[in-house]
Order: structure tokens, then sequence, then C-alpha cells
């Protein structure tokens, strides 16, 4: 079961969108470096599609995606989620940022607009180093999946 700490209305991690960031915990990826600790434990309320509703009650009028950051420990369920918010609420986006190194293959991709997978490597940096080795992938009309990680990248 997934279980999720807290969230935030972000507009840094999807380009151009305005994101509710769904922080899940129990992640089993333990980055060296990672910056969110606290969600390395098993804790934190169940994440639900009653909870997606409430979450979409309070902030829906506000958000374009919702954005699941961690699930790495039951991608089904992320899946699942993805598929319902997809289905009852087809004007939001939806993302997941993995840390694992490829996309899971227990999920269907057409349930997801974005997907960014990689762990936190320090001397690599964030999405928005060029030399991150983390990627994120923006679903085409065609259904393709297109690298924009640059879109993070400071032009000089």
């Amino acid at each position: 079961m997934l279980k999720y700490v807290n969230t935030g209305i972000v507009f840094q991690e999807i380009p151009d969108e305005v994101t509710l960031a769904i922080n899940i915990s129990n992640c089993p990826c333990h980055c060296p470096g990672c910056h969110s600790h606290y969600l390395w434990e098993d804790v934190g309320l169940p994440l639900t599609t009653t909870a997606i509703d409430d979450f979409v009650a309070k902030n829906g009028a506000n958000l374009t995606c919702i954005a699941f950051m961690g699930g790495d420990n039951d991608p089904r369920s992320v899946d699942h989620l993805a598929e319902y918010i997809h289905e009852e609420y087809p004007q939001l986006s939806v993302a997941w940022y993995s840390g694992r190194t490829v996309i899971s293959a227990l999920i269907n991709k057409d349930n997801f607009d974005y997907i960014k997978i990689g762990p936190y490597i320090k001397h690599l940096g964030p999405l928005k180093n060029a030399t991150t080795n983390q990627r994120l992938y923006r679903r085409t009309d065609e259904g393709d999946f297109e690298d924009i990680t640059s879109r993070f990248w400071k032009k000089i």
C-alpha cells in the first residue's frame, strides 16, 4: 500500500504545469545524498483514490498536474492511481518521479504524461544540471516519450 507524507503545489517539477506533488514514503532507493530521508520510512497516510479526490476538491481549480514523488516500492499502485486520475480528472496531467534507472514494466506508460527516472547521484547533480543522470520524459501526441530534461538547464 502506498502512503504519502505530505503534498505541495509546485511550479518547477514539471515544465509549464502547476503541479500537486505528492511525497510518497517507504522509498526503497535510499540514494546517497537524498534530500528527503524522511521518505525512506514506511510512514504517512494511505494514498487512495479517496485521498486523490480530496486533493482535487481542495486544490483542483489551481492545478494542471498531479505528480507522484516516489512509489517505487509499489509501481502497480502508482499506475492504478494514475489511471484513476486520467479517468476521473481528464483535465489533469499525471507525472511520476521514480528513483529507478528504468521505467517499471509493471506500469502502463499510457497512464502517464510525464515520467522522471534516475536516482539522485550527488556528483552528477539534479535535473537542473546538464551533467545529471536523471531524465524527465513527456508523452507526445503520438504516444512516444521524448526527453525534455534540457528544459531545466539554464541557457547561457
